[in-house]
């Protein structure tokens, strides 16, 4: 009994579908690995532009050695890439494939971190400095609206300090004409008044010449912001603004330092601390005992006053000196590659791009293992021979020919030559 060894339909059109897939593969091996290898070049060169942002030097050490990174990066990526489409198609068992995956994730990984940073770095490495630059001013400007905003709502306390000092020379003035104690003119209780008065019109006359300076400062410092700004988009070289950047950060940092010292908040809060501590106490000068006795029962009475103004006035200032401050900003000079990492979340294209260079072929790795599984599922169930196409059909009868005609042709080969041997000697 003979076994049927014909091709059904369906294994027909699986050989042929077979051999299309291999045949666009074979067109398609002419040209991947240079395309691998453009890659991988273009990735070296932005690599070696990353490197050289960071190095600190320009020398010609510096030059070989951003030089012999981006190189090493070309070959790893092109050797690494290779394996992967060389061998990922080719293996069939399921732990092989997930064994090369966790290889494929690991390498990418690591090309990510020695390639595409630094490739991040040189195409948006500027860019994410600039950026930096412009947060720092915004940082500062925050910083000395602050620091005005504490200074200004210090300053306000001048008007407190006006109006308690008000209250005591009007109540001089009620002493003098007798409201007070009873006794008309100028005595103690007159002297206590008008000595408050002035300690008040003293420490209103400090918080006032602050005011310019404050301004002063103020004013000066927005200079210096907008200089700044200026700084962050200007065209040229942005490592060379940033020194002019870092300059005119040290400057607007002292003057907020400036500002902070200016409140005069904690001169108020001591001086109402002074205010009712620090009393000169008069001789009652009254004719009469009866008149000391009212003069001290006023004093007494306008001490008690005193403490309370005093204590309203501490609160206020207290109150100013309890308001936030303006925030510590410090000025850090960075490269460009770490701006990049900083500010990524502002410069995706540029990261996805510097990272699909990169990561690209292993689109084409998956593309290859579904072909060639595709490959193999149409050669599934038919025999060697039958997938044979006609080249190779060909190759193998004209092989089979030459086998044939070695082991069946005579032997040519000519017949050794007979060994000369010395005439015998004549019988003596």
């Amino acid at each position: 009994m003979s076994n049927d060894t014909r091709l059904t339909d369906a294994q027909a059109r699986g050989v042929r579908y077979a051999r299309e897939l291999e045949g666009h593969l074979s067109w398609l091996d002419t040209f991947s690995g240079t395309a691998l290898g453009v890659l991988a070049v273009a990735s070296g060169i932005y690599t070696y532009l990353g490197v050289s942002s960071l190095l600190d030097e320009n020398g010609a050490m510096s030059v070989f050695a951003a030089i012999a990174y981006s190189v090493a990066v070309s070959v790893g990526i092109f050797v690494f890439w290779s394996y992967m489409m060389r061998l990922f198609p080719a293996v069939r068992t399921a732990q092989a494939r997930i064994g090369l995956i966790v290889a494929m994730g690991a390498g990418s990984l690591a090309i990510v971190a020695m390639s595409s940073w630094l490739n991040a770095a040189a195409l948006a490495g500027s860019a994410a400095v600039e950026q930096h630059l412009a947060k720092t001013v915004q940082d500062y400007q925050s910083s000395l609206e602050r620091a005005h905003e504490v200074a200004l709502t210090a300053q306000s306390l001048e008007r407190d300090v006006a109006r308690v000092r008000q209250s005591f020379e009007d109540l001089s003035e009620q002493e003098a004409a007798g409201a007070l104690s009873g006794l008309a003119g100028r005595g103690a209780v007159f002297r206590v008044l008008r000595q408050k008065a002035a300690e008040l019109s003293g420490l209103e006359g400090q918080i006032s010449a602050q005011t310019p300076l404050v301004e002063s400062a103020f004013v000066e410092g927005n200079a210096i912001l907008s200089r700044m700004r200026a700084l962050t988009v200007e065209p040229g070289p942005v490592e060379a603004r940033s020194v002019e950047f870092s300059e005119q950060a040290v400057r607007l940092a002292g003057l907020i330092t400036q500002i902070r010292q200016l409140s005069v908040a904690p001169l108020v809060e001591r001086a109402a601390q002074d205010l009712a501590a620090s009393v000169v106490l008069p001789e009652l000068d009254s004719a009469t005992e009866q008149g000391r006795t009212d003069q001290a029962a006023t004093i007494s009475s306008v001490l008690e006053v005193l403490a309370q103004r005093a204590t309203t006035l501490e609160r206020a200032a207290q109150a100013v000196v309890a308001l936030q401050p303006a925030t510590d900003v410090t000025y850090t000079p960075i490269s460009s590659a770490d701006a990049v990492i900083l500010y990524a979340r502002n410069f995706v294209p540029s990261w996805a791009g510097a990272i699909a260079i990169d990561l690209l072929p292993a689109v084409l790795v998956f593309i290859l293992a579904i072909t060639q599984s595709a490959i193999r599922g149409g050669r599934e169930g038919a025999a060697v021979e039958d997938t044979l196409t006609l080249a190779e059909l060909r190759a193998a009868l004209a092989a089979v020919r030459d086998v044939e005609t070695a082991m069946t042709a005579p032997d040519t080969a000519p017949p050794p030559a007979p060994v000369a041997r010395p005439p015998a000697k004549a019988a003596e």
